[in-house]
């Protein structure tokens, strides 16, 4: 998995006092942005936080590029609709040797590992076999049409894989260029840097949640798992290890500041 950061709101933090500015003061527009010095950001967006106004937050969004992770995931993180997503096609991109996520349960142990990378294989020579029969059956369609060979082979390889991508696997890898605002990367962090999470949506969140933690320290310091600074939100369904998971996120801010 490789995730970067490829571009956010400039300064986001003071945009987002800005924004709050705007709703609790008299200022107009040519002075919104005047006064607003590091420690008047921080109580701003310490403001938003304890009174739960996060509507200025969504002014700020984040994009970023995710490269090595499954097409299981995708199914997963699609479902945050307030976001946007550019996917890597099946439909015209040809899958030659495809890469493939290996789930960790799989990867230690050796018998399942061993079946796991000869269905893989088995998807890999039963794609290539099915585009081959469809390409060819196209290529005589659309040579008989009058198509010149060059142009009728790029079309009948198109038409081919648009198919035969049935028979490739949640396993498969894909890249996603995923933007965000960042009310929403809040929402999205609480749920999927929970431990309930999948194990390999919830690494991506992570990853995500460090990159921005890195650029908005202020915006995120009460964001990632409901509790890493609150209760936690999973009911009968909470993992029972809060205080391991607050031991964590709280570790892995400091090791981002001393970085910064």
């Amino acid at each position: 998995m490789k995730v970067r950061l490829l571009s956010y709101t400039p300064d986001p933090e003071r945009l987002i006092a800005a924004a709050a500015k705007n709703c609790y003061s008299a200022a107009d527009v040519d002075g919104i942005l005047d006064g607003l010095t590091e420690e008047k950001t921080q109580s701003f967006l310490q403001m938003l936080t304890e009174i739960g106004h996060e509507s200025p937050i969504e002014h700020v969004s984040f994009s970023f590029a995710i490269e090595g992770v499954s097409r299981s995931l995708l199914a997963q993180i699609t479902r945050h609709r307030l976001a946007s997503y550019s996917v890597q096609s099946q439909r015209y991109v040809r899958e030659c040797g495809f890469e493939y996520v290996v789930p960790p349960e799989i990867e230690k142990i050796p018998q399942a590992k061993e079946k796991f990378i000869a269905a893989m294989e088995s998807d890999q020579q039963t794609y290539e076999e099915l585009t081959a029969v469809l390409m060819q059956e196209h290529l005589q369609t659309l040579l008989a049409s009058g198509v010149p060979e060059k142009q009728a082979r790029s079309q009948a390889e198109k038409k081919a894989i648009e198919d035969a991508r049935y028979v490739l696997p949640n396993a498969c890898t894909t890249r996603i260029v995923m933007t965000v605002n960042a009310r929403s990367l809040q929402n999205f962090f609480r749920l999927r840097c929970c431990n309930r999470a999948q194990w390999e949506i919830r690494a991506l969140a992570e990853e995500m949640y460090k990159l921005v933690y890195a650029v908005a320290p202020t915006l995120f310091s009460k964001t990632g798992p409901s509790c890493v600074d609150g209760a936690c939100t999973e009911g009968k369904m909470c993992c029972g290890q809060a205080s391991q998971v607050r031991a964590h996120y709280l570790a892995l801010r400091e090791r981002i500041r001393e970085q910064a």
